[in-house]
């Protein structure tokens, strides 16, 4: 019998993190009603530690700052969300009343792990909740461009997930060229040395950048930013 994907059914919090998962929802709720934002980051803890308002942490603030404070963006990004959470959350006002220029978009490296809350889903159903994320955003604002993000790499080069990860990103690769509001770009190899494995000054945690791997993002995705906002 065929598995009911997960990755597509929108439910809230699921894992217990560093923050309080409803109270932020609730302060992003209050932002969107008070003001429309041109450029959104959406996605999980990788996004989340990039700082931006409401923000809990400040791994990439000072690289948020010179980057986004004058852009007028909104960090969507909760620790330990799934496609699923990114879905409930969207559909449960965060994106109300929206219509950013861009989104920049980097979810699903944590529909790979298993926990007693959730299985760890498939590339194949991964891909399905990337796709079904963009089409809530464009639900809501059909113009919206979007940058899908590559998962960036995590855990040693051996590890079963990093070659997870790579199957994914060639499956997100193949859907950004389904449409023309979607972008793809992978950066991940920025992360990595010589051998393949991750330069723990960019990524200590080897999941997570530092404030050199947030200073990495911000300048790959930069042309691209740059573009629209001309």
């Amino acid at each position: 019998m065929k598995m009911i994907n997960t990755a597509v059914i929108p439910v809230p919090k699921l894992e217990n993190d560093f923050y309080d998962w409803y109270q932020r929802h609730e302060s992003i709720l209050d932002k969107v009603k008070e003001h429309k934002y041109d450029l959104i980051f959406i996605g999980d803890s990788i996004t989340h530690f990039f700082a931006g308002h409401p923000g809990y942490t400040d791994r990439g603030d000072d690289i948020w700052n010179k980057y986004y404070s004058e852009r007028n963006t909104l960090n969507l990004g909760f620790g330990w969300d799934r496609t699923q959470n990114v879905l409930w959350r969207l559909s449960n006002g965060e994106f109300a009343g929206q219509t950013p220029r861009l989104v920049v978009l980097n979810i699903g490296t944590n529909n790979t792990s298993a926990t007693e809350n959730a299985r760890a889903n498939t590339p194949e159903e991964i891909l399905e909740g990337i796709k079904a994320v963009c089409h809530k955003i464009w639900a809501f604002s059909p113009k919206t461009h979007i940058l899908l993000m590559a998962l960036f790499p995590r855990d040693d080069k051996a590890s079963e997930r990093r070659k997870t990860i790579a199957e994914i990103n060639q499956l997100i690769k193949t859907f950004s060229g389904s449409d023309k509001r979607l972008s793809f770009m992978d950066i991940g190899a920025k992360f990595l040395d010589a051998n393949g494995e991750i330069i723990l000054s960019h990524m200590p945690d080897k999941c997570h950048p530092g404030s050199s791997g947030y200073k990495i993002w911000a300048e790959e995705i930069e042309p691209v930013i740059s573009s629209i906002y001309r």
